[in-house]
């Protein structure tokens, strides 16, 4: 999706902590005119959380009928986006051709590489009825040998996403290793992405990663001595195993991976140098990007 706020950092609120959780991060709801946003990454005090540079939970949107999610298309490089549905559907068109409704625990892939311009919409059959849209959307800055690569698509149905159940607790690994399994997700650096469902008095004890964060997309859990209320994210600790303790209904997000070294992030733009974000800059101002097929007359501009 495209970054719609003004500012790609958005305020959030930040408590240091100690130990195994080294810092836990709230986002305040971003109102995008008939849903909410909260952006958990980049923030001011947490810009990346290995690979990962963009963490947004949009929802859960009640539409009715005739309105939906409507994103023009809109440019991306440097990064390969992530999109993950609880709830919803989106249509994904690109400029590479591809046509692909997103439905509940599907994965969507898209590579940005050297460019890539996509849009997401709803298709009629969906906004001809009231509906509901809630999920995740996530970037994994692309290490240095892929930042340029050739742009790419990939989706995975739900029922191709490994699942597995730890002590009474549905898991899903949805990119990366974890638990002796792993996904078919393709990935570039070493990635981590896990989704766990827990019910109220379950422990779950989270993967291991050079670095990772968990967030609490619905419920409430406690770590060591901290609380993790819903719509929050607590960076944790690499040496140390971590386990959680839910205290209602909950569903979290593991993420992690390697650090795959500074990134500069501007609107859509993701890049090691400041100058590429430049040239991408006046590149989509000159519509010297690919159009996307089936969706070719309207565009998002640049951003003042």
């Amino acid at each position: 999706m495209s970054n719609t706020f003004k500012e790609v950092e958005q305020p959030c609120d930040c408590k240091d902590s100690c130990g195994a959780i080294e810092r836990i991060l709230t986002a305040k709801d971003k109102d995008l005119g008939g849903f909410s946003v909260r952006r958990l990454l980049p923030t001011a005090q947490q810009k990346m959380v290995g690979p990962w540079i963009f963490f947004d939970h949009m929802g859960p949107a009640n539409f009715p009928a005739g309105e939906g999610i409507n994103v023009r298309p809109h440019p991306h490089i440097g990064i390969a986006t992530v999109t993950y549905l609880f709830e919803g559907e989106i249509l994904h068109r690109d400029s590479l051709g591809s046509l692909q409704p997103i439905k509940p625990g599907d994965i969507n892939l898209m590579v940005a590489g050297k460019g890539i311009v996509h849009s997401e919409r709803e298709r009629y059959e969906v906004t001809a009825v009231d509906h509901i849209l809630h999920g995740l959307q996530l970037w994994l800055a692309l290490p240095l040998a892929d930042e340029e690569c050739e742009p790419a698509f990939y989706h995975y149905p739900d029922d191709t996403i490994p699942s597995l159940n730890i002590d009474g607790v549905p898991v899903r690994v949805l990119m990366g290793t974890a638990f002796g399994v792993t996904s078919p997700v393709q990935t570039f650096a070493e990635t981590l992405y896990v989704e766990a469902d827990l019910q109220p008095g379950q422990r779950f004890t989270l993967p291991m990663a050079d670095e990772r964060a968990i967030y609490i997309a619905i419920g409430h859990v406690t770590a060591k001595d901290s609380d993790l209320p819903e719509h929050s994210m607590a960076i944790v600790s690499q040496q140390e195993e971590i386990t959680i303790e839910a205290t209602e209904p909950s569903r979290i997000a593991v993420i992690g991976g390697e650090n795959v070294g500074t990134r500069y992030i501007e609107w859509n733009f993701v890049s090691s140098r400041k100058a590429r974000i430049e040239q991408a800059k006046t590149d989509w101002r000159n519509q010297d990007f690919p159009l996307v097929p089936g969706d070719e007359t309207e565009f998002i501009p640049l951003p003042d």
